[in-house]
């Protein structure tokens, strides 16, 4: 297996990290400099209002959108009581937990950690369980005990790395999350990975103390280095970077956590751009499109809505086998991989529903639902999925930190506000004429000028000018029809005036 790590930062205003399995893209990261992520920065926040309706708190932390904090992310050193300190993977049930306004009240200053972009009118989503990630290991403040990453099934790695972690002096009234990258790490290079966090928690401490403001205490690492650190590990063939200067950033990060490994790092300074070199640009331009062909033939039609992302499975021209069984069987298989492989590129989250071919096997079922759940293992992100039901459907919600990739890229169309479609002319120019029928009827106006596309003006002058004719006959009124250039798509205009030429309210 290939894989590589392809990193684009030479225009300046975006930063692109692309991660290629064999070829094929798998991740794809993209930050720009006027969209900087807030996600794990830490700030000193202020109480500004508490909603007992939802139990949830409004917190300004200096960033012009207040952010919500809600019950189940107040750390119970906020409670009010003795114990102030938390186990990790052990939290307190919502039903154990006080009522948020015994917790806070308004003018409290605390320490939250943005947890998830704000997205649309939103504002952003904030913790007081605070997590400070290393390459090996996540230091939480104020946490006791040591958790593995439920990603680590082996258990004699498992057992492995706990055992070192009993050996270890970890920083004063705080616990740590062995992280997925740790499997096969060294006892030195644990050390080394705490003893760097213990003192980011240390500067981190002193700063809370000092602040008296909303400000910002501790910002995250920028896309290139946080990306380096999450995703880079010796199963990772090379980074290839077309900034010299990134390159160098990342050859010095590498030699700190993963000295040996530094050589991987190049830099690139041919002519034809990176991306366009491996090829890459063409899969980013086909991310935003609703349909995905699957080599089988088969096909993916993905559809997001304000609720919910839903995805179909067609069997396009798949047709290899003679069994109608075996031949969903075949396609639903490479669908459940692809799937997967498109929710990452995307960044789609919260509640999706994919639709597969119907099987009647349920040994075949359990298969496909077997290879999705195999699949999903290699997303970065939490998910919960549900076994696949009778009508083929597998349901499953997955965590969203940032506004998908389509909705940071993407404005909604002036024309359809977002639908894709647009009334037909016809449709278009029958509702104006019932506005026209409208617009007669009252005594005091005696012009009426419509102003609407090119196109629809086109059909009223012709399939409709008959009609107007009568109306202007009937009503002894004058109607102008116009082609505004403003009034594209379904747009349009209707302006009445009186006999002495002033507007009248229509």
């Amino acid at each position: 297996m290939s894989r590589e790590m392809l990193i684009n930062v030479s225009q300046g205003e975006e930063c692109r990290v692309a991660v290629v399995d064999d070829k094929v893209l798998d991740e794809l990261y993209i930050e720009r400099s006027s969209l900087l992520s807030h996600v794990g920065n830490v700030y000193k926040g202020k109480v500004v209002n508490i909603e007992p309706g939802i139990q949830a708190a409004f917190i300004d932390f200096g960033l012009g959108k207040n952010g919500f904090l809600h019950i189940s992310d107040i750390h119970p050193r906020y409670f009010g009581g003795n114990d102030a300190s938390e186990k990790i993977g052990k939290r307190k049930a919502l039903s154990q937990r006080p009522l948020i306004q015994r917790c806070l009240k308004k003018g409290d200053k605390i320490a939250v950690q943005v947890t998830k972009e704000g997205v649309s009118t939103k504002g952003p989503t904030l913790s007081t369980y605070l997590s400070l990630p290393g390459k090996y290991v996540v230091l939480m403040p104020w946490m006791h005990k040591t958790g593995v990453s439920q990603k680590i099934e082996d258990e004699v790695e498992r057992k492995r790395l706990r055992k070192i972690m009993d050996q270890l002096v970890l920083p004063k009234g705080a616990g740590v999350i062995i992280r997925t990258a740790a499997q096969g790490a060294s006892k030195r290079e644990l050390q080394n990975d705490i003893a760097y966090l213990g003192r980011l928690w240390g500067a981190i401490k002193k700063r809370m103390e000092s602040e008296t403001e909303s400000s910002e205490i501790y910002q995250e690492s920028d896309l290139v280095i946080r990306t380096v650190r999450d995703l880079f590990s010796p199963k990772m063939r090379k980074i290839i970077c077309d900034s010299e200067s990134v390159s160098k950033r990342i050859r010095d990060f590498i030699g700190i956590v993963q000295p040996r490994l530094k050589k991987r790092v190049s830099y690139y300074d041919g002519k034809t751009p990176l991306f366009h070199k491996y090829g890459i640009e063409k899969e980013i331009s086909n991310i935003q499109s609703s349909r995905v062909e699957l080599k089988s033939g088969g096909s993916l039609v993905i559809e997001q809505t304000e609720a919910l992302v839903s995805i179909d499975v067609n069997s396009g021209k798949y047709r290899k086998q003679t069994n109608a069984e075996q031949t969903a069987f075949n396609i639903n298989s490479e669908a459940a991989k692809e799937i997967v492989r498109q929710l990452k590129l995307r960044d789609m989250g919260g509640l999706i529903i994919c639709d597969f071919i119907d099987m009647r096997d349920n040994k075949n079922r359990r298969s496909v639902e077997r290879i999705f759940r195999e699949t999903i293992k290699t997303d970065r992100a939490r998910s919960r999925l549900l076994k696949m039901n009778p009508f083929g459907l597998i349901i499953l919600t997955r965590q969203r930190m940032r506004p998908s990739f389509q909705s940071s890229t993407y404005l909604e169309c002036s024309y359809c506000g977002g639908t894709g479609v647009i009334k037909s002319y016809e449709s278009q120019s029958i509702e104006l004429m019932r506005l026209l029928s409208l617009a007669v009827a009252k005594k005091e106006i005696k012009k009426i000028e419509l102003n609407v596309s090119r196109e629809v003006e086109s059909f009223l002058q012709n399939q409709k000018r008959e009609a107007i004719a009568k109306i202007e006959a009937e009503s002894e009124k004058q109607v102008i029809i116009n082609a505004d250039p403003k009034c594209e798509g379904q747009n349009y205009e209707v302006e009445c005036y009186n006999s002495r030429g002033s507007k009248v309210k229509f």
